[in-house]
């Protein structure tokens, strides 16, 4: 791929044909691309006309058969009462029935036991068999017809209704060979006493292949639904009758076929589009009339767009090739029209190579190319005039800019080049700049995060130059190394200072703001040592107060107090050097503090990024000191913080004494915890360990002179983590700030202490010591 990216560098007319090509196929995709989504669009509806039509005829069609079976049952049930005194004749209107209606399975006359005299068993059957109608007597001591759902159904609801699908059976052997469906209507005498049912079966075979034969596409199938979801017509016919449309979503959850199933058992028309069996479809829903089921087609997405895509194809590799075409003909007219560009940059890269008395092609051409082979030859005598001044003064100023870059070099590679810092946090955004008035500055900047705490600082040497750089290292460095153990910024600015000042001799010093932000809470703690009050864009422009200590390197045992602040959500934090303020233009104005304000208040209106605040910034400096000379160096910070919502699903608390035989309720505590989250025994094992090892050590360590001190467990999760915190009012003990027990030593070797906070922070995925109002506050995270 490089070696192709090169051959086309190297030519003009290679270049030029390509962006030809490359416009020609960018308005063939537009225009394309309108035409696909407009056909797209065009196919879509026409299917979904189509696939409604067909479902509509085939609704249509099997509504029309349950219409003429009900009528069918209504025009014979006046003959019943009409010769109820002669019960023989039964026989001959259950066999009418069948002679007028060739589509019904059978027809059943039954009566109540005993209603004519002495005859327990009365029900004229009539059924079709293969074309030929038989009729007889299907009531028997075995086949006890009055307990069936085709009799009881309309005894009970005390109306005309249909039955579900059932398999007819009796011990004379009069039977159908498949399942049937019956449509059964009471019948009552002239005081309104049940005195039997007239049922109608049709075969669900016979309905299967009609709702089956109809396929609006080739890979297009039917179903059909009764009321409680089971099916009855399927292309698969292990699912019929034994299993429903709810059957796979119990064993594999699909909210799209459970909403399905219940909007078909609702009675509902429509359509719906989803997966099934891992192929996107469409599938079109009707209800049956009068019975409760419902039938749907379901059309595969491939069916109906396959010929549209088949034609997208065909048209891209159409376009593809004409592309291609056009790049190679292009390139042979814009290469020939190039040749005389092509000598002159032959000849130039000989004068390019030190050869300057190559004389240069003169074509006697007037148009571009022509005054430029005037403008090189010009240019060429320039150049060795130019080149001999430029020898002299080269070999002084080499030495010096060597060193000089080298020095800048590690300056920079000591400060955070890398942004965002933290991309895999959501609740702080970090940006930052320095640009050195010389080569090398005495402003730095560096943060860091240890135990979802966030350390920065930013900071400005006196002087400028490689002897401000100096010092600014060292205090770099020393900000790390006092931070790496200790969370108290005023401990670590007055470690800082005790270092600096040792050694003074020049009498230099730093302004120094240094910050401690607990993630979690957004309480910040901070120390400004002589340095510019930073400023929060919040719901409003305001500038944080700061005690005016001294700057490090003044006073060696000069005490340095602590502050602190809480952040609001979305807040961000603005933090500069006087290099900012003290900018000047080229009348010797300074930027000054009353043109900051405006410019970050006009950030917080448009809600801009650390990053945008910086640009935004340094670009109103450059708008106003022009072409004036930098006369100090500048440093920006900008952080914002917005803690991500916690959404707690689970809030539980247990409070004990300090008692190490509570121990066992604070473990069913947690098991009854970690259990309700779903966590596996591996990770719940984990949780108990550490939570057991910070809760024993509240208990022996927190109260050395009263044993009679409590400490808290909160357990909250929002699905995702589990936040366990530890709260006492006990001594002040941060366990984060422990190094960790180092376990490759032997026994004899290791230190005593630290293996309990060892094993917390390998056990837990998270923790945070705060000290909050004489309370120690240790939470511990574990992702879920």
């Amino acid at each position: 791929m490089k070696r192709f990216f090169r051959y086309i560098s190297k030519s003009l007319s290679r270049k030029l044909s390509l962006w030809i090509v490359f416009f020609a196929a960018i308005i063939f995709n537009i225009a394309l691309g309108f035409m696909f989504r407009q056909s797209l669009v065009a196919v879509r509806q026409e299917a979904i006309n189509r696939a409604t039509q067909v479902l509509d005829n085939t609704v249509l069609r099997v509504n029309s058969i349950f219409q003429n079976v009900e009528i069918a049952t209504d025009n014979t049930d006046w003959l019943v009462y009409r010769h109820l005194d002669a019960p023989d004749s039964m026989f001959v209107y259950s066999h009418r029935i069948l002679e007028n209606n060739p589509y019904l399975n059978g027809c059943s006359i039954a009566f109540e036991p005993y209603y004519f005299q002495d005859r327990k068993y009365f029900s004229a059957y009539s059924y079709n068999d293969n074309g030929n109608i038989l009729t007889t007597q299907e009531g028997n001591d075995h086949y006890e017809y009055y307990y069936m759902d085709w009799y009881l159904m309309a005894k009970l609801l005390d109306r005309p209704c249909w039955t579900e699908p059932f398999l007819d059976f009796n011990p004379e052997d009069i039977y159908s060979k498949d399942m049937i469906a019956s449509y059964c209507k009471p019948l009552k005498d002239q005081d309104g006493t049940y005195i039997g049912t007239i049922s109608v079966d049709i075969s669900l075979g016979w309905l299967s292949e009609t709702i089956s034969a109809v396929k609006p596409y080739p890979n297009s199938y039917s179903i059909l639904l009764g009321e409680g979801g089971t099916y009855f017509v399927n292309p698969d016919t292990t699912k019929l009758f034994y299993n429903t449309i709810f059957t796979e979503s119990m064993e594999k959850p699909d909210p799209d076929m459970t909403e399905l199933g219940h909007a078909m058992m609702r009675g509902e028309e429509g359509m719906r589009q989803f997966r099934i069996n891992d192929e996107d479809s469409y599938v079109f829903f009707k209800p049956l009339y009068g019975t409760g089921w419902s039938v749907a087609i379901i059309c595969p997405e491939s069916d109906i767009f396959g010929g549209y895509l088949h034609l997208r194809h065909m048209v891209v590799f159409i376009v593809i090739v004409g592309l291609i075409l056009m790049l190679l003909v292009f390139s042979r007219i814009v290469s020939r029209e190039l040749k005389p560009l092509q000598r002159l940059a032959d000849q130039t890269g000989t004068i390019a190579k030190g050869n300057f008395d190559q004389k240069l092609p003169d074509d006697g051409r007037s148009d571009e190319i022509g005054q430029l082979s005037h403008s090189f030859g010009d240019m060429q005598q320039s150049l060795m005039r130019y080149i001999d001044e430029l020898k002299e003064t080269t070999i002084t100023k080499a030495s010096i800019e060597s060193e000089i870059k080298v020095a800048s070099a590690i300056q920079s590679s000591m400060l955070p080049r890398v942004f965002p810092p933290f991309p895999e946090r959501k609740d702080i955004d970090l940006y930052a700049s320095m640009i050195p008035a010389k080569e090398v500055g005495g402003d730095f900047f560096d943060f860091f995060i240890r135990n979802e705490k966030l350390f920065f600082c930013i900071g400005d040497v006196s002087g400028k130059g490689v002897p401000a750089a100096m010092l600014m290292a060292v205090t770099h460095s020393l900000f790390r190394a006092a931070s790496a153990h200790e969370s108290d910024p005023g401990v670590i600015v007055r470690n800082i200072n005790e270092t600096i000042c040792l050694d003074n001799e020049s009498n230099m010093f730093v302004t120094l703001f240094l910050g401690v932000l607990d993630l979690p809470s957004g309480r910040m703690r901070y120390c400004n040592a002589g340095h510019d009050c930073p400023f929060v864009l919040g719901k409003q422009l305001s500038e944080i107060k700061c005690v005016p200590n001294l700057p490090i390197g003044v006073l060696s045992d000069m005490r340095f107090v602590t502050q602190e602040y809480t952040f609001e959500s979305s807040s961000t934090l603005f933090l500069y050097t006087d290099g900012l303020t003290e900018a000047m233009d080229a009348s010797h104005s300074l930027f000054g503090e009353s043109r900051v304000k405006p410019l970050l208040e006009s950030c917080m209106e448009q809600g801009l990024s650390p990053r945008q605040i910086l640009d935004t910034v340094l670009e109103g400096v450059h708008a106003f000191v022009k072409d004036a000379d930098q006369s100090d160096d500048l440093t920006m910070v900008a952080l914002s913080y917005t803690p991500s919502p916690f959404s707690t699903i689970l809030n539980e608390s247990l409070t004990l004494n300090c008692d190490i035989a509570r121990i066992p309720e604070l473990n069913d505590f947690i098991m009854s915890v970690t259990n309700k989250l779903g966590m596996n025994p591996v990770t719940i094992g984990q949780v108990q360990l550490a939570v057991e090892e910070a809760v024993v050590n509240v208990m022996n360590y927190a109260y050395p002179v009263s044993k009679n001190g409590f400490v808290s467990i909160k357990a909250l999760s929002d699905g995702h983590e589990l936040r366990l915190v530890i709260i006492d009012s006990g001594v002040a003990f941060d366990p984060t700030i422990r190094e960790k027990a180092d376990v490759t030593l032997s026994v004899e070797e290791r230190p005593i202490g630290g293996l309990g906070i060892f094993l917390v922070r390998e056990l837990m995925d998270s923790v945070n010591y705060e000290r909050v109002d004489g309370r120690n506050i240790l939470m511990m995270i574990k992702n879920i």
